[in-house]
């Protein structure tokens, strides 16, 4: 349950969720965005260790009791996580439910709902929810759309929709929802075109929206976050179209745009003083001169495969030994591969098939 305190339990959270985070997005160097990761690190560890806390000694709202039991009837009886939902006890201590303490005691702010038995549409009372702050629908049978209600909910940070059933067009109306910091819709069949409404969410540091079958171009309001990005994931979808050049004003750690219909130029995301630290291109049809690139000082791993980029290995990327991914494969490249760092160390597949790469293992002599 979330609600049960148990000191073992949350250190071995602690210490996976640390080793998992810092595995995606390893410490930056600059001193500003040093501060930005502390903070959303210490968000994620104090979040859940709170909601542990607060649900051993809140007593359940009324309100919200009500509330979670028509939760529990739309979603029928093969819902085995709602099996100890009992109008009897209290719904604090009740399986994929967390409640405040502090700020508003007994207050249900977490749903989580992870189990198969559960399935149909979303339930429109989800809005009835008020503090609710963290929602998560993940790997369920769900299937019709997201009610509009959930724009009720004015203290939700997190929204975590991935592996359903669900489908249409992902509703701008989220774009209502100020207080979301975390928005991830991944592996869905949502379709069409992504709503520019989410690029003007004042307060959001991860969008996430792999894997659904989306469609058109990226939205020219996603120059827009006020925030500085940890993730923008835009892969396996069908979008199409150039990059607005007014995402080249991000402040994002990790940009993933891999597996789309993307054209033109990408130039303009790299530069010595953007935060960025991965990005991953691969499988579009970008085509831009490579030798230009600059690449940013914490970036340590790259992948453009599968492109129709031209042009030469910059000098400098060899000469950085802080790679962790370099896969250019699949493209126009040419020249000599440069000497001094790690490039070489690469399997030659993350070079392989460009006009004419020479001098790295694997790679033909340059004559």
């Amino acid at each position: 349950m979330i609600t049960r305190i148990d000191i073992s339990i949350n250190n071995a959270y602690i210490n996976s969720l640390l080793i998992t985070y810092y595995s995606q997005y390893p410490p930056p160097k600059s001193p500003t965005m040093k501060l930005h990761h502390t903070i959303l690190l210490l968000i994620l560890l104090i979040t859940p260790l709170t909601l542990n806390v607060h649900g051993a000694s809140s007593t359940c709202n009324p309100q919200d009791k009500k509330t979670l039991l028509k939760i529990k009837t739309h979603f029928g009886p093969n819902a085995l996580t709602l099996s100890n939902w009992d109008p009897k006890t209290d719904c604090c201590l009740w399986q994929s439910v967390g409640c405040f303490n502090d700020q508003a005691p007994g207050r249900v702010s977490v749903l989580q709902f992870d189990d198969t038995g559960i399935s149909g549409d979303i339930p429109v009372e989800i809005g009835d929810l008020p503090y609710l702050d963290t929602l998560a629908f993940q790997a369920l049978n769900l299937t019709g759309s997201i009610p509009v209600s959930i724009t009720k909910l004015t203290r939700l940070q997190e929204l975590d929709i991935s592996t359903t059933s669900l489908k249409g067009p992902i509703p701008s109306f989220l774009g209502q929802i100020k207080s979301l910091l975390k928005l991830q819709l991944s592996s869905n069949p949502f379709s069409g075109s992504i709503p520019s409404s989410l690029g003007y969410l004042p307060n959001l540091y991860t969008l996430v929206l792999d894997g659904n079958k989306l469609s058109g171009p990226i939205p020219e309001s996603f120059g827009s976050f006020k925030t500085p990005l940890v993730l923008l994931d835009l892969s396996n979808n069908m979008l199409s179209g150039t990059i607005p050049k007014s995402l080249g004003k991000l402040n994002i750690s990790t940009l993933d745009l891999s597996n789309n219909k993307l054209t033109g130029d990408a130039l303009f995301l790299f530069g010595k003083n953007k935060p960025l630290q991965q990005i991953s291109l691969r499988q579009n049809q970008f085509k831009f001169d490579f030798s230009k690139v600059v690449r940013p000082l914490e970036l340590a791993s790259l992948d453009i495969a599968f492109n129709q980029v031209y042009g030469s290995i910059p000098r400098e990327f060899g000469q950085f030994h802080g790679w962790t991914l370099f896969n250019v494969s699949y493209n126009q490249l040419c020249g000599k591969v440069p000497k001094g760092g790690r490039l070489k160390q690469f399997s030659v597949y993350g070079m392989a098939h460009n006009k004419c790469l020479c001098d790295a293992p694997g790679l033909p002599t340059c004559k």
